[in-house]
Protein backbone atom coordinates (compact mmCIF):
# COMPACT_ATOMS: atom_id res chain seq x y z
CA UNK A 1 0.00 0.00 0.00
CA UNK A 2 2.86 2.38 0.81
CA UNK A 3 4.44 1.63 -2.55
CA UNK A 4 1.16 2.35 -4.33
CA UNK A 5 0.81 5.63 -2.44
CA UNK A 6 4.34 6.66 -3.36
CA UNK A 7 3.71 5.85 -7.03
CA UNK A 8 0.44 7.83 -7.01
CA UNK A 9 2.08 10.85 -5.37
CA UNK A 10 4.75 10.80 -8.06
CA UNK A 11 2.36 10.30 -10.99
CA UNK A 12 -0.20 12.84 -9.75
CA UNK A 13 2.36 15.60 -10.23
CA UNK A 14 2.95 14.80 -13.91
CA UNK A 15 0.90 16.57 -16.64
CA UNK A 16 0.59 13.39 -18.70
CA UNK A 17 -1.47 11.63 -16.02
CA UNK A 18 -4.20 14.27 -15.88
CA UNK A 19 -4.25 14.71 -19.64
CA UNK A 20 -4.68 10.95 -20.10
CA UNK A 21 -7.36 10.71 -17.41
CA UNK A 22 -9.29 13.67 -18.84
CA UNK A 23 -9.31 12.26 -22.37
CA UNK A 24 -10.10 8.72 -21.17
CA UNK A 25 -12.97 9.79 -18.92
CA UNK A 26 -14.49 11.89 -21.69
CA UNK A 27 -14.16 9.02 -24.18
CA UNK A 28 -16.01 6.63 -21.87
CA UNK A 29 -18.65 9.29 -21.14
CA UNK A 30 -19.15 9.86 -24.87
CA UNK A 31 -19.70 6.15 -25.45
CA UNK A 32 -22.28 6.02 -22.64
CA UNK A 33 -23.99 9.09 -24.11
CA UNK A 34 -24.21 7.45 -27.55
CA UNK A 35 -25.34 4.10 -26.14
CA UNK A 36 -28.38 5.71 -24.50
CA UNK A 37 -29.42 7.53 -27.67
CA UNK A 38 -27.75 10.91 -26.96
CA UNK A 39 -29.90 11.55 -23.90
CA UNK A 40 -29.29 15.23 -22.95
CA UNK A 41 -29.13 14.34 -19.27
CA UNK A 42 -26.11 12.12 -20.00
CA UNK A 43 -24.09 14.92 -21.55
CA UNK A 44 -20.49 13.62 -21.73
CA UNK A 45 -19.05 16.87 -20.38
CA UNK A 46 -21.39 16.70 -17.38
CA UNK A 47 -20.52 13.06 -16.70
CA UNK A 48 -16.80 13.80 -17.02
CA UNK A 49 -17.11 16.53 -14.40
CA UNK A 50 -18.95 14.20 -12.03
CA UNK A 51 -16.09 11.72 -12.35
CA UNK A 52 -13.06 14.02 -12.36
CA UNK A 53 -14.08 16.44 -9.59
CA UNK A 54 -14.51 13.74 -6.90
CA UNK A 55 -11.25 12.17 -8.09
CA UNK A 56 -9.41 15.46 -7.62
CA UNK A 57 -11.07 15.96 -4.25
CA UNK A 58 -10.27 12.55 -2.79
CA UNK A 59 -6.69 12.62 -4.06
CA UNK A 60 -6.14 16.17 -2.70
CA UNK A 61 -4.98 17.32 -6.13
CA UNK A 62 -4.93 21.14 -6.50
CA UNK A 63 -6.57 22.60 -9.59
CA UNK A 64 -3.32 24.13 -10.83
CA UNK A 65 -1.68 20.68 -10.76
CA UNK A 66 -4.57 19.20 -12.72
CA UNK A 67 -4.50 22.06 -15.21
CA UNK A 68 -0.84 21.45 -16.08
CA UNK A 69 -2.13 18.46 -18.02
CA UNK A 70 -5.60 19.70 -18.97
CA UNK A 71 -4.15 22.89 -20.49
CA UNK A 72 -3.40 20.98 -23.69
CA UNK A 73 -7.12 20.31 -24.13
CA UNK A 74 -7.84 23.91 -23.17
CA UNK A 75 -5.50 25.11 -25.93
CA UNK A 76 -7.42 23.11 -28.53
CA UNK A 77 -10.65 24.94 -27.64
CA UNK A 78 -9.34 28.01 -29.42
CA UNK A 79 -8.37 26.18 -32.59
CA UNK A 80 -11.69 24.31 -32.62
CA UNK A 81 -13.54 27.62 -32.37
CA UNK A 82 -11.67 29.00 -35.39
CA UNK A 83 -12.34 25.78 -37.31
CA UNK A 84 -16.09 26.37 -37.01
CA UNK A 85 -15.76 28.94 -39.81
CA UNK A 86 -15.39 26.12 -42.36
CA UNK A 87 -19.00 24.77 -42.28
CA UNK A 88 -20.31 28.34 -42.09
CA UNK A 89 -18.83 29.03 -45.54
CA UNK A 90 -21.46 26.70 -47.02
CA UNK A 91 -24.18 29.09 -45.85
CA UNK A 92 -22.48 32.34 -46.86
CA UNK A 93 -25.34 33.47 -49.14
CA UNK A 94 -27.92 32.95 -46.40
CA UNK A 95 -25.69 34.77 -43.93
CA UNK A 96 -25.59 37.85 -46.17
CA UNK A 97 -29.38 38.03 -46.05
CA UNK A 98 -29.47 37.74 -42.26
CA UNK A 99 -26.65 40.08 -41.21
CA UNK A 100 -28.85 42.86 -39.77
CA UNK A 101 -31.19 40.67 -37.67
CA UNK A 102 -28.16 38.64 -36.62
CA UNK A 103 -26.33 41.76 -35.46
CA UNK A 104 -29.33 42.98 -33.46
CA UNK A 105 -29.82 39.54 -31.94
CA UNK A 106 -26.17 39.39 -30.91
CA UNK A 107 -26.36 42.81 -29.28
CA UNK A 108 -29.51 41.96 -27.33
CA UNK A 109 -28.37 38.44 -26.44
CA UNK A 110 -24.93 39.50 -25.27
CA UNK A 111 -26.30 42.38 -23.20
CA UNK A 112 -28.92 40.10 -21.66
CA UNK A 113 -26.29 37.53 -20.71
CA UNK A 114 -24.15 40.12 -18.93
CA UNK A 115 -27.02 42.04 -17.33
CA UNK A 116 -28.72 38.91 -16.00
CA UNK A 117 -25.46 37.83 -14.34
CA UNK A 118 -24.97 41.25 -12.73
CA UNK A 119 -28.54 41.59 -11.47
CA UNK A 120 -28.81 38.03 -10.16
CA UNK A 121 -25.39 38.30 -8.53
CA UNK A 122 -26.31 41.57 -6.82
CA UNK A 123 -29.66 40.14 -5.73
CA UNK A 124 -27.92 37.16 -4.11
CA UNK A 125 -25.26 39.36 -2.54
CA UNK A 126 -22.26 37.57 -4.04
CA UNK A 127 -18.76 38.96 -3.61
CA UNK A 128 -17.21 41.35 -6.12
CA UNK A 129 -14.83 38.68 -7.42
CA UNK A 130 -17.69 36.23 -7.95
CA UNK A 131 -19.76 38.88 -9.71
CA UNK A 132 -16.87 39.65 -12.06
CA UNK A 133 -16.46 35.94 -12.71
CA UNK A 134 -20.15 35.68 -13.59
CA UNK A 135 -20.19 38.42 -16.21
CA UNK A 136 -18.60 36.44 -19.09
CA UNK A 137 -20.48 33.18 -18.29
CA UNK A 138 -22.33 33.10 -21.63
CA UNK A 139 -19.31 32.99 -23.95
CA UNK A 140 -16.88 30.26 -24.90
CA UNK A 141 -14.38 29.16 -22.24
CA UNK A 142 -11.05 30.50 -23.64
CA UNK A 143 -12.48 34.00 -24.17
CA UNK A 144 -14.43 33.96 -20.90
CA UNK A 145 -11.40 32.99 -18.81
CA UNK A 146 -9.29 35.68 -20.48
CA UNK A 147 -11.91 38.37 -19.85
CA UNK A 148 -12.44 37.21 -16.26
CA UNK A 149 -8.72 37.46 -15.53
CA UNK A 150 -8.48 40.96 -17.05
CA UNK A 151 -11.41 42.41 -15.07
CA UNK A 152 -10.40 40.89 -11.73
CA UNK A 153 -12.55 37.75 -11.68
CA UNK A 154 -11.53 34.17 -10.95
CA UNK A 155 -10.83 32.35 -14.23
CA UNK A 156 -11.29 28.89 -12.70
CA UNK A 157 -14.71 29.89 -11.31
CA UNK A 158 -15.62 31.42 -14.66
CA UNK A 159 -14.75 28.16 -16.42
CA UNK A 160 -17.16 26.26 -14.15
CA UNK A 161 -19.92 28.81 -14.72
CA UNK A 162 -19.39 28.72 -18.48
CA UNK A 163 -19.63 24.92 -18.54
CA UNK A 164 -22.79 24.95 -16.41
CA UNK A 165 -24.36 27.57 -18.67
CA UNK A 166 -23.50 25.54 -21.76
CA UNK A 167 -24.83 22.29 -20.31
CA UNK A 168 -28.13 23.88 -19.29
CA UNK A 169 -28.52 25.39 -22.75
CA UNK A 170 -27.60 22.16 -24.55
CA UNK A 171 -30.05 20.14 -22.44
CA UNK A 172 -33.08 22.42 -22.53
CA UNK A 173 -32.79 24.30 -25.86
CA UNK A 174 -34.19 21.45 -28.03
CA UNK A 175 -37.22 21.19 -25.76
CA UNK A 176 -37.74 24.97 -25.86
CA UNK A 177 -37.56 24.99 -29.67
CA UNK A 178 -40.36 22.43 -29.76
CA UNK A 179 -42.35 24.23 -27.07
CA UNK A 180 -42.25 27.57 -28.94
CA UNK A 181 -42.51 25.91 -32.38
CA UNK A 182 -39.22 27.36 -33.64
CA UNK A 183 -38.33 25.34 -36.74
CA UNK A 184 -35.86 27.54 -38.64
CA UNK A 185 -32.48 25.85 -38.17
CA UNK A 186 -30.41 29.00 -38.64
CA UNK A 187 -32.42 30.79 -35.94
CA UNK A 188 -32.10 27.79 -33.66
CA UNK A 189 -28.34 27.78 -34.24
CA UNK A 190 -27.93 31.48 -33.44
CA UNK A 191 -29.91 31.01 -30.22
CA UNK A 192 -27.77 28.01 -29.23
CA UNK A 193 -24.50 29.81 -29.96
CA UNK A 194 -25.40 32.93 -28.00
CA UNK A 195 -26.88 31.19 -24.97
CA UNK A 196 -24.90 27.94 -24.75
CA UNK A 197 -21.60 28.66 -26.61
CA UNK A 198 -19.38 25.60 -27.25
CA UNK A 199 -21.55 22.90 -25.68
CA UNK A 200 -24.60 24.31 -27.40
CA UNK A 201 -22.74 24.37 -30.70
CA UNK A 202 -21.70 20.75 -30.28
CA UNK A 203 -25.34 19.83 -29.68
CA UNK A 204 -26.41 21.95 -32.65
CA UNK A 205 -24.05 20.05 -34.98
CA UNK A 206 -25.62 16.81 -33.77
CA UNK A 207 -29.02 18.14 -34.85
CA UNK A 208 -28.03 19.55 -38.26
CA UNK A 209 -25.05 21.04 -40.10
CA UNK A 210 -26.86 24.33 -40.74
CA UNK A 211 -27.77 24.75 -37.08
CA UNK A 212 -24.20 23.97 -36.05
CA UNK A 213 -22.73 26.42 -38.57
CA UNK A 214 -24.86 29.34 -37.38
CA UNK A 215 -24.32 28.36 -33.74
CA UNK A 216 -20.56 28.48 -34.26
CA UNK A 217 -20.82 31.91 -35.87
CA UNK A 218 -23.02 33.25 -33.06
CA UNK A 219 -20.69 31.79 -30.43
CA UNK A 220 -17.63 33.51 -31.88
CA UNK A 221 -19.33 36.86 -32.48
CA UNK A 222 -20.94 36.76 -29.04
CA UNK A 223 -17.48 36.40 -27.50
CA UNK A 224 -16.30 39.54 -29.30
CA UNK A 225 -19.51 41.44 -28.50
CA UNK A 226 -19.32 40.51 -24.82
CA UNK A 227 -15.70 41.64 -24.63
CA UNK A 228 -16.79 45.03 -25.96
CA UNK A 229 -19.85 45.38 -23.72
CA UNK A 230 -18.42 44.25 -20.38
CA UNK A 231 -16.36 47.46 -19.82
CA UNK A 232 -19.57 49.47 -20.35
CA UNK A 233 -21.48 47.35 -17.81
CA UNK A 234 -18.59 47.59 -15.37
CA UNK A 235 -18.77 51.39 -15.61
CA UNK A 236 -22.58 51.49 -15.26
CA UNK A 237 -23.09 48.97 -12.44
CA UNK A 238 -19.81 48.37 -10.61
CA UNK A 239 -18.25 51.82 -10.24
Amino acid sequence: MNSFTDIWVYLSQTPLLWLTLTVSVFYVSQKIYEYFGANPLLNPVLMSIFILVPLLHFTNTPYNVYFTGAQFVHFLLGTATVGLAIPLYLYYDKLKQMWLPLLLTLLIGSATGILSAVLIGKLLGVSQATLLSLMPKSITTPIAMGISEKIGGLPSLTAILVILTGMIGAIFAPFLFKWFNIKNESIQGVAMGISAHGLGTAKAFQMSQEMGAFSGLAMGLNGAMTALLIPLFLYLFLT
